[in-house]
């Protein structure tokens, strides 16, 4: 659907891409091109961002209070557009966004899609849209706008619904650690079968793990099975608890990469 489709699986090289997550509108409501230049600049792959919500039942203390944070510097969907038109140009690596359906559906689903399109978002992830919906409902409207959208899966997933979910996404499928909230110790980084399952089922997509990783240990760990890693509550935190966020989240990702 889009052209930012990483190398596949079966290439010999493993491209070990690095995705860092945030969430928009900390640690003010301005920082967001900020933040996402300095991912870029620093070495980063790709980004996610996150669209703060009220209650984002799959993420663990620190994004939650990133989210409330965000909400009340006055972070909007309609905010996030505006800034990310200011950054479209000089910010080349994809941008995904990250976010809870209703918020989305509230904007509009097909305007929301339109507005990704315009500003430079190559993809979005929903955790809690269901396959069926995205089936019946959205996954044409993502098509004319030219969005990925990707759908997670966990341990307790199986073959089956594995690679249905593979099939149903596009840029990437995002592998999470545990059932469990954003931020936990991860048990995936110990978790070899899952690990192993996953790089045998032969899937149409790279797959991302995400969910616990926090350093350069862990990312190598996780990437000698998966095409890549997503860190995001270990950079979050950074941003929440640095005043000199930009000079630490810039020594943290070049540090990973």
């Amino acid at each position: 659907m889009n052209n930012h489709n990483f190398q596949h699986p079966a290439s010999s090289i493993q491209p070990k891409l690095l995705n860092i997550y945030f969430t928009a509108g900390i640690p003010t409501l301005e920082d967001t091109g900020k933040i996402a230049k300095l991912i870029q600049d620093s070495g980063a792959d790709m980004m996610e961002i996150g669209i703060p919500y009220s209650d984002p039942v799959a993420d663990g203390p620190v994004i939650q209070d990133a989210h409330s944070l965000a909400l009340k510097n006055g972070m909007s969907i309609k905010k996030l557009f505006e800034q990310l038109a200011e950054i479209k140009e000089s910010v080349t690596i994809p941008k995904i966004l990250m976010g809870y359906l209703n918020p989305v559906l509230q904007f509009g689903f097909e305007n929301f899609c339109q507005k990704c399109s315009e500003v430079g978002v190559s993809g979005l992830i929903i955790p809690d849209l269901p396959p069926v919906a995205f089936e019946k409902q959205y996954v044409e409207i993502l098509k004319k706008y030219n969005l990925n959208f990707t759908f997670l899966v966990t341990p307790e997933t199986s073959e089956e619904r594995i690679k249905y979910l593979d099939s149903l996404s596009s840029g990437f499928l995002y592998a999470v650690s545990s059932s469990s909230t954003t931020g936990s110790d991860s048990v995936v980084l110990k978790n070899e079968n899952y690990l192993n399952t996953l790089a045998s089922l032969d899937l149409k997509n790279p797959v991302f793990i995400g969910f616990g990783i926090k350093n350069k240990d862990d990312f190598e760990n996780v990437t000698e099975k998966a095409q890549g890693g997503i860190i995001g509550t270990a950079f979050v935190k950074i941003l929440l608890e640095n005043e000199d966020w930009e000079a630490k989240g810039g020594d943290f990702i070049k540090g990973i990469k």
